[in-house]
């Protein structure tokens, strides 16, 4: 090995362009701030129940093999990803409930339960979203986008799907119940996005799912983040925890390695951040530059956070799906409090319950949960998330959850805790509190995004949910493949 990398930050994308670069013969260290890799899939263990912070959805698991493949190895090796059927069950408040999967004739069945016309438009969208598909992530997926020119080259496709229309808006435009326009159009909420004004290229998240499906790693999402680890030192490479790095150094225009607060020094020919933007040029980047471009980072959007119950809880419940989606009694009026600004009396939630899917989650005769709420960022919504307003909230949300899908679950109840907006920027340096780093919204796609490289440090380049394409495991990892291409041309 005649060349070195230090990547900072053991998140999904961190360690996806570790295991590239160390596959390619670059003797790459991974230094990572928490006890443990996984950035925001990281977990807790906790009176024998286990905890994923998530993220809790894979799909394309292609994408994650072709690591392995990479050195000749299989994922199924270190990995056992097995599918989650439906995809998500969906509830509303008048008790309908959608089971939204790949499987044909079950699909249109349930769409045709709600409007029996709306299985025609269906199928207009489902051809809207393959073309997406094509052009958004198959083709530009895993581009690095380095100056404008190139966002010149992908306009005409970019266009022809009207991608300055949103996801919501495209929808409505081929379905007519609103039920099934909120079933098509909240994905984007998984990767930080509004659905009434994120770009309606994130429509293509429909083909992933349908095509590739969704699934699940036994043992939870830490345990695919164990399995890259395991993939990266077995390759060779050094992988640092608890000790976060303090300053990556420069010398003119080049940066010369990192300096932790444990005092540990590490000298590399690149350098790549894996960590929040935001922290990464304003607080870490020894340089001029990192003000400056500090100063731009305050004036975009970013995503909101979230707030999350975790719970374990007595007995087995066969009826709530491994993906639920309770939506509350509004959507627009919902979302526009949560990219206002406003912590509403109301939410909408996603419910995870994997222990239905691998009941070594939980221990014997018991069952783990989270309950997920997307709230407004630090600096929207003045919240006391670390005192008695955060416990309300939380206790609300069980309310909600027993209310809704699990009579009888306060009295049940073993353990719980809840991680906040607070936590977020406490943990993971997060801007604002931030659960997504930069809004997907078309002005900041693309290259209007985060740049995998450095304008200006040659040799410093940039990975994970604020780079192009953006959040999500596809969207890291997708990101992890743009920015090894650069940095193995370096």
């Amino acid at each position: 090995m005649t060349r070195s990398a230090i990547v900072v930050g053991a998140g999904f994308g961190g360690l996806a362009l570790a295991i590239r670069l160390q596959s390619a013969g670059v003797a790459t260290t991974l230094v990572e701030a928490r006890d443990k890799p996984g950035g925001r899939a990281y977990h807790w263990q906790r009176d024998g129940f286990t905890f994923d912070a998530g993220p809790t959805v894979i799909t394309d698991p292609p994408c994650l093999e072709e690591l392995w493949a990479l050195s000749g190895q299989d994922m199924k090796a270190d990995v056992d990803l097995v599918p989650v059927m439906p995809f998500y069950r969906l509830n509303w408040p008048d008790g309908t409930t959608f089971d939204y999967s790949n499987d044909e004739a079950a699909l249109r069945a349930e769409i045709a339960k709600l409007h029996p016309a709306d299985v025609a438009g269906y199928d207009r969208f489902l051809e809207y979203s393959k073309g997406v598909y094509e052009e958004g992530y198959v083709k530009l997926g895993a581009v690095a986008f380095l100056d404008f020119a190139s966002m010149i080259r992908a306009a005409p496709a970019l266009m022809k799907y009207q991608a300055w229309r949103s996801v919501y808006s495209v929808v409505s435009s081929y379905v007519q119940d609103e039920r099934l326009r909120q079933a098509l159009s909240f994905h984007t909420l998984l990767v930080g996005g509004n659905p009434m004004t994120t770009s309606a290229i994130y429509a293509l998240i429909h083909t992933i799912e349908k095509d590739g499906g969704v699934w699940f790693a036994q043992g939870g999402t830490n345990a695919l983040v164990s399995g890259m680890v395991r993939l990266f030192e077995r390759l060779g490479g050094t992988l640092r925890l608890g000790d976060p790095v303090a300053k990556i150094e420069t010398a003119g225009d080049r940066v010369t390695g990192v300096t932790t607060q444990g005092g540990w020094r590490g000298e590399a020919d690149m350098v790549a951040c894996n960590g929040d933007l935001m922290h990464s040029y304003r607080d870490l980047l020894d340089h001029s530059r990192g003000a400056r471009v500090a100063k731009s980072l305050s004036r975009k959007r970013w995503s909101p956070s979230l707030f999350v119950v975790h719970f374990g809880v007595k007995g087995d419940y066969p009826d709530i799906a491994h993906h639920s989606i309770l939506f509350g009694p509004r959507y627009k009026g919902l979302l526009d409090d949560i990219y206002g600004g406003t912590v509403p009396d109301d939410f909408s939630l996603y419910l995870h319950h994997p222990s239905i899917t691998d009941p070594g989650m939980a221990p014997p005769g018991h069952s783990t949960f989270y309950a997920l709420a997307p709230v407004a960022h630090l600096a929207r919504a003045k919240a006391d998330w670390d005192g008695d307003f955060g416990d309300r909230f939380a206790d609300a949300i069980l309310d909600e959850v027993e209310r809704r899908v699990a009579p009888g679950l306060r009295a049940n109840l073993v353990t719980r805790f809840h991680y906040t907006p607070a936590d977020f920027g406490r943990d993971l340096s997060a801007h604002l509190g931030s659960a997504f780093s930069l809004e997907p919204l078309l002005w900041q796609s693309a290259w209007f995004r985060a740049h995998n490289r450095d304008d200006a440090i040659s040799n410093l380049y940039f990975v994970g949910a604020g780079t192009h394409p953006g959040a999500g495991i596809p969207g890291v990892v997708g990101s992890a493949k743009a920015t090894a291409k650069l940095m193995l041309e370096e």
